[in-house]
């Protein structure tokens, strides 16, 4: 499937598809065979992994003579370090070959990589078991391009957030698999160490057969030369990634995200060990709960966002991370000694470690809300050219934020830090970065503060949400019943959009905040002020030129009776400078709401009875720009919104 804009009876189809559970992906060939792929990938390194950060913690004097509370950051910074020195390249490969048969070529590999582990688990040898983490590390970053640019040339738009939350609540299933096999298998005394080789070696030939499936896809950019010099492809990589700005600070915000991961599951087999004083079995429960909220939080975001990139989810997720990380804190020093190592039996039995599972839970859930819209939106919005590339770019930085978290922990460590404080302290970080990117990209913040405001009182029907274009300029025009309308159409849109106001609005506090970072358009009447009037349709000439989406609200003022004022020419003004589809859409439910100018206003229904108040959001079909005078868009927005105000 390539990049080109649908065909309008493709798009139909695909929109009815959208309404369809995102399940439904895993009966399709375009989906199912290399989501099992990456699957059985994920599952194999936690299996190796764990299995071997197992081995080496509680059976260090066999494994390595490595102090065990750093051994599992080193292993984490072994496994890590290709991400540095061959993702650059990796993204090349990526936009040059069929995606399918790199996927062929990559699970080949794994194969030899686990040949070589099996002998490490076998002759009980560190150096060969430290030499395939750093392959397995190999094998991921090259698969890293493929697995995300993979996902735009065979979903649409609308299945975007649905496939990535699907891949990653299948990432970190299989993390949770592999956890259990890796450390169920770390547990046998006599033979784990085989069993782990034979494991590993078993999914590696399961992960290959299933990879002949995966459909052909076809290379971006074939005649595409690579660089091999790693150092300049990587500096050339970020250049890339810089030429879209939301693009790259999403990027800077994944990285982040691997940061406060990495240093979290890094830490679980010395925080179960030396601060639950728990056995090897309560590492996995740990892992299995983490894992289990970060697949929920991940499918949890298609239902949240109604199928469509909700980046609002981001600093949701980010607050609920430090929130609950703050708690592990306190629920860690809120547990009593204990004189031998708690079996999972015993873990369970007391009240306080449920507490614990809770905090590592909901972390991880609200990571999910953090990650998958993150995932999805440099999807869209990355050129099809050189995507892989831009994957690769977030490789790199993920790859240097865990290195950097390593550091950190082992530095901390050393310093006498416990491993509650490592989680309190990235707790804190986490709030410091959340708020310098929200700072720097306004439209999560806002989008978070209209889809909180719009969904804390309403429940809401977009209904022909695919007329609205997903790339390209447009004027959206609406009729004006209350005060919150922009917030209202802001939170449902799925692009940002230049909202055209009146220049009264930026005087209040509050709504002059939220609006002036919405890069809204004030505009007055020209008695009011002539030249502010003929600036307002010179920034709309410039947001249309720009390809962005501009809605006014042609009525100039709100409703005092519930039916509409006549249309005024602004839009044709607007428009008859700049050519763009003009986009008809009506509010409906919001007249009689204390937003608006109703005699009888009332509050929405949370605050009375409990139950949401319901509203609708319509819109029309396109308009030539020509053919859109004030009367024909009354008529038609009359129209979409019926007898209900």
């Amino acid at each position: 499937m390539s990049d080109r804009p649908l065909p309008a009876a493709r798009r139909a189809a695909r929109a009815h598809e959208a309404h369809e559970s995102q399940f439904r992906l895993l009966s399709q060939r375009r989906f199912a065979p290399f989501f099992w792929t990456q699957f059985l990938g994920a599952m194999n390194d936690n299996v190796f992994k764990i299995g071997f950060t197992s081995l080496v913690t509680y059976q260090a004097a066999r494994f390595s003579g490595v102090d065990p509370n750093t051994a599992a950051f080193l292993i984490s910074a072994i496994f890590i370090l290709p991400f540095v020195l061959l993702s650059a390249t990796s993204g090349q490969i990526a936009d040059k070959y069929d995606k399918a048969m790199l996927t062929r070529f990559v699970k080949s590999f794994e194969i030899v990589v686990m040949l070589i582990g099996g002998a490490g688990f076998w002759l009980h040898s560190a150096p060969l078991l430290y030499l395939c983490t750093f392959l397995m590390g190999v094998h991921s970053t090259v698969f890293g391009p493929v697995k995300y640019s993979y996902l735009p040339q065979h979903l649409s738009q609308s299945e975007l957030v649905g496939g990535n939350g699907m891949v990653e609540m299948g990432t970190f299933v299989a993390i949770l698999v592999g956890t259990i096999i890796g450390g169920a298998g770390a547990g046998l005394a006599e033979h784990g160490a085989l069993v782990l080789a034979g494991a590993c070696i078993a999914i590696a030939l399961v992960g290959r057969a299933m990879s002949s499936f995966v459909p052909p896809t076809a290379a971006p950019q074939p005649d595409l030369r690579i660089n091999w010099n790693p150092v300049s492809e990587t500096w050339r990589n970020l250049r890339l990634a810089r030429e879209n700005r939301t693009v790259f600070l999403s990027l800077l915000g994944i990285s982040w995200l691997w940061f406060v991961g990495a240093t979290f599951l890094s830490s679980f087999f010395s925080f179960a060990k030396n601060v639950l004083s728990a056995n090897p079995d309560v590492v996995t429960v740990l892992l299995g709960t983490f894992s289990i909220g970060i697949g929920i939080g991940s499918l949890l975001c298609e239902k949240l966002s109604k199928r469509r990139i909700e980046i609002g989810l981001v600093p949701l997720g980010s607050i609920g991370m430090s929130v609950f990380a703050i708690d592990l804190f306190f629920a860690s020093h809120a547990l009593p000694p204990v004189g031998h190592l708690l079996s999972v039996g015993e873990f369970l039995g007391q009240l306080v470690h449920w507490r614990v599972l809770a905090d590592l839970f909901l972390l991880a859930m609200f990571g999910g809300f953090y990650s998958v819209p993150l995932y999805a939106l440099i999807q869209s919005r990355s050129q099809p050219s050189h995507r892989a590339r831009i994957i690769a770019a977030n490789n790199i930085l993920n790859s240097l934020f865990m290195i950097v978290s390593a550091l950190m922990a082992m530095g901390l460590t050393a310093a006498g830090f416990s491993i509650p404080a490592i989680f309190l302290v990235t707790a804190l970080l986490n709030i410091v970065v959340a708020t310098y990117i929200y700072s720097l990209v306004p439209e999560f913040l806002l989008r978070f503060i209209a889809w909180l405001l719009v969904h804390t009182f309403y429940q809401i029907r977009l209904v022909h949400a695919e007329r609205i274009p997903e790339e390209g300029a447009a004027v959206l025009v609406c009729n004006h019943v209350s005060f919150v309308d922009a917030i209202v159409i802001m939170a449902e849109s799925p692009r940002p959009i230049r909202f055209v106001m009146d220049h009264q609005i930026f005087k209040s506090p509050f709504a002059g905040w939220v609006f002036r970072h919405a890069k809204a358009i004030p505009i007055a009447p020209a008695h009011q002020d002539a030249q502010l009037l003929a600036r307002a349709y010179e920034r709309c000439a410039q947001a249309l030129a720009e390809g962005d989406l501009v809605c006014i609200f042609p009525e100039g003022k709100l409703t005092r009776t519930g039916e509409m004022t006549p249309f005024r020419h602004g839009v044709t003004e607007i428009v008859k400078r700049t050519p763009a589809p003009v986009i008809p859409m009506a509010l409906r439910g919001l007249w009689g709401s204390v937003f608006s100018r109703a005699d009888d206003a009332h509050w929405p229904r949370p605050i009375q009875k409990g139950v949401m108040s319901r509203l609708s959001l319509a819109v029309g079909e396109p308009i030539d720009p020509a053919l859109a005078t004030p009367e024909k868009l009354q008529q038609i927005v009359a129209e979409l919104r019926g007898a209900r105000k």
